[in-house]
């Protein structure tokens, strides 16, 4: 874990929008990294902001709804420190072939005027299903880890309006399931993977990579003015292949730049070579 001794946050404390128990791993990580308390919010239904079942959309994009929450939280409770999360579910960017999970933890202070974000991604257990089979209900909650895992379910397809969520358990996903049968006209159910923090672990997990990824950049001041969140903003490519010496696509330079003061390095990946799997000459 990151040493605090180069946080200038040290005693301060953090506002934290959330109702879906984002604190639980948030807090510790912060608290370990830069002595900084979280301090969680409520007295506002974050699902006003979007959903990930589709009932409400999000408007704007996942940093704009991870910035309106820190906002809030700041508002709420009168401080000048917030920072907030919010995830996003797609394909993976590499192949297009598998789920993925993109996390982003905002980190806004007022007094130095910076907002800094910490990123992960991973793949995850995103999914759903349309049966009117028990067993294949079965069969795909147990690949989604359930119970572990929560699942939603709803009758006759994706968007209908009908909907039970936070399902954990066998007996409440049976009941959930007949009730579904009953209910739909094509007699269809449909199961969904349940996107919220604290239904999938999954997914907290990330958000923890994405809070540590966070803690590195406030602990990574500015050599100018001293301000936190100096980090990578730009790969800069054309790295020498280690068979035939042409440049590739891989990163040969990283720009690192304040936040703050805009004060900008470039750093030589020195002593590197991209592998030949990575080259347009050698491997086309």
């Amino acid at each position: 874990m990151i040493s605090f001794n180069k946080s200038i946050y040290r005693g301060s404390t953090a506002s934290l929008l959330t109702q879906h128990g984002k604190e639980k791993i948030i807090a510790p990580l912060l608290a370990s990294a830069i002595d900084c308390q979280v301090m969680r919010v409520t007295g506002f239904d974050t699902d006003r902001l979007g959903t990930f079942t589709r009932d409400i959309p999000r408007p704007g994009t996942q940093l704009e709804a991870a910035r309106k929450k820190a906002r809030l939280g700041m508002d709420l409770r009168g401080l000048t420190l917030g920072l907030a999360s919010e995830g996003s579910f797609g394909v993976d960017p590499y192949t297009g072939m598998f789920p993925w999970n993109v996390e982003m933890v905002v980190w806004i202070d007022d007094t130095l005027g910076i907002e800094v974000v910490g990123v992960a991604s991973e793949t995850t257990n995103f999914s759903h299903l349309l049966t009117v089979n028990w067993e294949e209900a079965e069969i795909f909650a147990r690949t989604a880890g359930f119970p572990e895992h929560g699942l939603i379910v709803r009758p006759q397809h994706e968007d209908d309006p009908r909907i039970r969520k936070g399902i954990a358990d066998w007996k409440t996903l049976r009941e959930a399931f007949l009730w579904a049968c009953d209910e739909a006209d094509n007699d269809c159910v449909f199961l969904e993977t349940d996107g919220r923090a604290h239904m999938n672990p999954t997914r907290m997990e990330v958000i923890a990579q994405a809070t540590r990824d966070l803690a590195h950049k406030l602990c990574t001041l500015c050599p100018v003015c001293n301000t936190p969140g100096f980090q990578i903003v730009e790969r800069v490519p054309g790295l020498l292949c280690e068979d035939c010496g042409a440049p590739t696509r891989e990163a040969r330079a990283e720009i690192h730049r304040c936040v703050r003061c805009g004060h900008q390095v470039t750093v030589e990946c020195q002593g590197k070579a991209a592998p030949a799997g990575r080259c347009d000459f050698c491997n086309p």
